[in-house]
């Protein structure tokens, strides 16, 4: 579909990154507790424009290599099939806890720093750079066009996932908080997820 290898294993990837823990989904459940659902909005809004951002800038490294060097694209599908793996196994080994990652939200700058908090995630750049070309066709790619539809897919799929997130922030902290065996058991099957991608993804 519009050059993507596999698009519904694409939407796949992307709920599974999302329903991880991590200084995004803290950020939001933080702005939903303080400011209710409008907050919780404006974050997720944020956390779009963050991704939308650092997302573009990957896509521009990417598509520069298959431009220049198609085989060299070959090699940074391996890398970043490795990149996800390891990812993966780390999931796998993690302990309860090991994934918490608070994030202070103050009243009133929900949105700027939701976006900030995107941005100035040092793993994210490199974690866009892993995921975008292990689900690019070399073959039936078609520039912009693919990549704008890869950039939009991940822009209404992270706005259904925050808000539904939203909506049952309260809800799902306090069950987050009293369940850490379910937490810990849902990152492990994230981290199969992951690995599981990447090997799919690879043999295509």
């Amino acid at each position: 579909m519009h050059g993507i290898a596999d698009f519904w294993a694409f939407c796949a990837a992307i709920v599974v990154f999302l329903a991880l823990p991590g200084p995004g989904t803290f950020a939001l459940l933080g702005a939903t507790s303080k400011g209710g659902f409008r907050a919780g909005a404006a974050a997720t809004l944020g956390l779009i424009l963050g991704d939308q951002i650092l997302l573009w800038l990957a896509v521009a490294g990417v598509a520069a290599v298959l431009a220049a060097h198609p085989a060299w694209f070959e090699a940074i599908r391996w890398a970043g099939a490795g990149y996800l793996g390891w990812i993966g196994w780390k999931l796998l080994r993690a302990r309860a806890g090991e994934a918490a990652s608070p994030v202070e939200i103050t009243p009133g700058r929900y949105l700027r720093q939701a976006l900030l908090i995107t941005v100035l995630n040092p793993k994210a750049i490199v974690f866009y750079m892993a995921f975008f070309p292990l689900f690019i066709d070399p073959a039936r790619h078609q520039g912009l066009p693919t990549y704008a539809a890869m950039a939009l897919t991940i822009a209404l799929i992270t706005a259904l996932w925050c808000l539904t997130l939203c909506a049952f922030a309260e809800r799902i902290a306090a069950r987050v908080r009293a369940h850490a065996r379910i937490g810990l058991a849902l990152q492990r099957l994230a981290g199969l997820c992951m690995i599981g991608f990447g090997l799919r993804l690879l043999r295509s």
